[in-house]
């Protein structure tokens, strides 16, 4: 298989190399090539918290902000310890359990510990 990516304008596998760009000639498109090896890179995400550090599966964090739960009067205080969290998908990065129970947070109020 061909290791030369689709035109990103019109969808066609005939593009070839010319130089640092790839060339679509169907359409006449060129997109450079380190965009396109960049692109495949993008499957690994980087988490990060309110400092800037990443985040990995198993990591001790704490919150830096008092977090009111939607639908619910329970508040999650600033300063609570939350250990062995778990990174996933979507808006919600960060999976954890807490003594008031399972929560998604975002990784924007933590930090890690």
């Amino acid at each position: 298989m061909s290791t030369i990516p689709a035109c990103p304008q019109c969808a066609m596998e005939n593009t070839y190399p010319d130089g640092e760009n790839y060339v679509c000639p169907d359409c006449a498109h060129e997109w450079p090539m380190a965009a396109a090896t960049s692109a495949d890179d993008s499957d690994e995400r980087v988490v990060k918290d309110a400092n800037g550090n990443a985040l990995v599966d198993g990591d001790a964090v704490v919150l830096i902000k008092d977090l009111k739960v939607k639908g619910s009067s329970i508040t999650l205080k600033m300063g609570t310890k939350v250990k062995s969290i778990r990174l996933v998908g979507g808006d919600h990065e960060v999976d954890c359990k807490m003594d008031a129970g399972n929560f998604m947070l975002k990784a924007a109020y933590l930090k890690k510990v």
